[in-house]
Formats: structure tokens, sequence, C-alpha cells
């Protein structure tokens, strides 16, 4: 890698998840303060939790979490992996700012919008796609171990889950996250470090 190239940073996100969502905004902040650079994974909380205890009213929420994983797959396969943040964007923006449904009309507006074949929504029923979305979140969790969620970042031989934050870190208060968290992920040995969520996800 020459010197003056920017740090990989990969990131495994699920479009249904609002805190993957944030943590996704802030790390484009740190992208603008940083010399790193995104590469955007898929995970999948379908699969983390198919074989986990959690409440019914969770596993019910998670009906629909297979659709946008596999679009999102379908789409890195057709046009590669620097496709999957222009997309990432626009699932987020209509789930989490705007509310949208999961619906055939949702998927082949972001598609669209983020450049990309909207015939691409067929993905979204069919198992076609599965055992890629398991192969990517298998991936990303072998980095980290099974007791996490989404998102997952690794950067140069650090993986751990999160930041988990709200509201999303702008300007150098994001920078100054992103200096921490690597210098706590980095540290050899250290595994943990987490307190009760007082607020929901803020999108602002």
């Amino acid at each position: 890698m020459p010197q003056d190239a920017p740090t990989p940073v990969d990131f495994w996100f699920d479009p249904l998840c609002p805190w993957a969502w944030i943590t996704s905004r802030w790390i484009l902040e740190v992208e603008k303060l940083r010399p790193i650079e995104v590469r955007w994974h898929v995970m999948s909380l379908a699969v983390l939790n198919e074989d986990k205890d959690v409440p019914e009213e969770y596993r019910k929420g998670l009906a629909d979490a297979w659709k946008p994983v596999r679009v999102c797959i379908a789409a890195e396969q057709k046009y590669g992996a620097e496709a999957l943040g222009r997309l990432y964007t626009e699932l987020g923006t209509r789930r989490h700012h705007e509310k949208q449904k999961f619906d055939r009309a949702y998927f082949e507006a972001a598609l669209t919008a983020a450049g990309l074949d909207p015939a691409l929504a067929d993905a979204a029923d069919s198992t076609a796609y599965d055992e890629a979305v398991r192969a990517s979140h298998q991936d990303g969790i072998d980095r980290v171990g099974q007791e996490v969620g989404t998102p997952v970042i690794e950067v140069e031989g650090s993986a751990f889950f999160g930041p988990v934050v709200s509201p999303i870190p702008r300007g150098e208060a994001a920078a100054k996250l992103w200096d921490g968290v690597v210098a706590v992920a980095s540290t050899d040995g250290f595994f943990e470090l987490k307190r009760t969520r007082t607020r929901e996800p803020i999108f602002d």
C-alpha cells in the first residue's frame, strides 16, 4: 500500500438496524477528516438471531429482514462492492428517515437513486442470495465473535462491534470519537466498554 494511501476500514451493516445507520453516517463524517476509506459489507440480523432466544416481538420485527440484505448482495454481485455504499445510503434514508416499508417500490426507488438496476428488487423475495448473505455475515462475525450485533468494523486488524451512539457525531466530534475507538480497539486484551442506552436513535 502506498504510504499516502487511505487506511481501509471494513464496515458490516444490516439496513434494518437504526443504530448501524447512525454509525454508518458517523464513519462517513470520519472519512472527511481522517485518511480512511470505508469498504461496505453485508451482515444480517436475521442470521445472527435465528438460533437465539429473543423476544417474540423482536423476532416478528425480523420477518422482513432478509429482503434488504438480499438486494444488497444482488447489487454487490452485479456491480461490485463499491455500489454497496451508495445503495445503503438510499435504503437507509428511506427506511430510517422516511419510515418506508420494505416493499417493491421502496427497493426500486433506492436502486434507481443509487444508479443501479431497479430490477434487482426481485432479489428481495429470492432465496438464491441467502448463501452469499450468510457468507458475508459470517466473515464479519468471525472477526468479533457471536455476542455482538451490527455494525461490525475492522481497521488494521482490530475489529469491534459499534460504536453505538446517538445522535450522529459530526465534524471534529466524529473524528475525536474515531481516534478514541481505534485506540481502545487496538489495545491488546481489551474486550468490552458498555453502558445502558438512555435515548432512542436520533438521525439528525
